[in-house]
């Protein structure tokens, strides 16, 4: 069961460690998984972020058939009243190219007042230096000065981001370097991998920091970091 301890947890560790820790498991291939390089952060300094997706389609193009440019933040902020755990709010954008952008201060504000630790989008975001000012990590394509016609068109529903297919309640990861997915059923035990994986690096990183390094010196560190790992490996696919 997924806790607000294991998400804390989760937050201690960087976005490609959470990566490969969870290739050590074979759940998926090795290219799957995490979003690819359209979606950035725009925030790099801030702390990872770590929350379950609530989903979203957007569109800004066109004027809804009904309803203003926020008239569904409510829906989306009764659902996070029911959360238990942190949302991530996860936009796909429909419009192709991009028309204006997905979110600015106000709708940060509202989510950030709502549980909300971050949001993704595979479309653009404005009010960047007030929403930055917020501390709320968001990932985005780029950024646009105008909302055009914003509208969110459904929730709660699978949507594509960055070449990931993410579905509602999804666990995301993400900092500077990108956003990946943590496969619930693994999330309690990641945490304690990373750290493993962190002890076998370091002894390659050690060893490159000493004085005297050898190419034979660094080829048995590292053959003596890559036996931890493996054996890590093994360990997890057995069981």
């Amino acid at each position: 069961m997924l806790t607000e301890e294991i998400i804390t947890r989760l937050k201690q560790y960087d976005t490609p460690t959470i990566c490969n820790a969870v290739e050590l498991w074979d759940l998926r291939l090795r290219t799957a998984g995490y979003m690819d390089e359209t979606i950035q952060a725009c925030f790099p300094r801030l702390q990872p972020m770590v929350g379950l997706a609530l989903t979203s389609t957007f569109r800004s193009s066109a004027a809804p058939i009904s309803g203003d440019a926020y008239s569904s933040l409510s829906a989306q902020t009764a659902i996070l009243e029911t959360m238990d755990l942190p949302a991530v709010i996860v936009f796909q954008d429909l419009d192709t190219p991009t028309a204006a952008a997905t979110f600015g201060e106000v709708m940060c504000t509202t989510y950030q007042a709502f549980g909300a630790c971050g949001l993704i989008t595979s479309g653009t975001g404005r009010d960047l230096d007030q929403v930055e000012a917020l501390d709320f990590p968001v990932f985005t394509s780029g950024s646009q000065a105008a909302h055009g016609y914003c509208h969110i068109l459904d929730i709660n529903v699978p949507v594509t981001v960055g070449g990931v297919n993410i579905r509602p309640n999804e666990l995301v990861h993400g900092d500077c370097n990108g956003v990946t997915t943590i496969p619930i059923s693994i999330a309690s035990e990641v945490p304690d991998v990373c750290a493993e994986i962190a002890n076998a690096e370091q002894i390659v990183l050690e060893y490159l920091r000493s004085s005297n390094i050898t190419s034979a010196g660094f080829e048995e560190a590292r053959q003596a970091c890559g036996a931890m790992i493996s054996k890590l490996s093994a360990r997890l696919k057995g069981k």
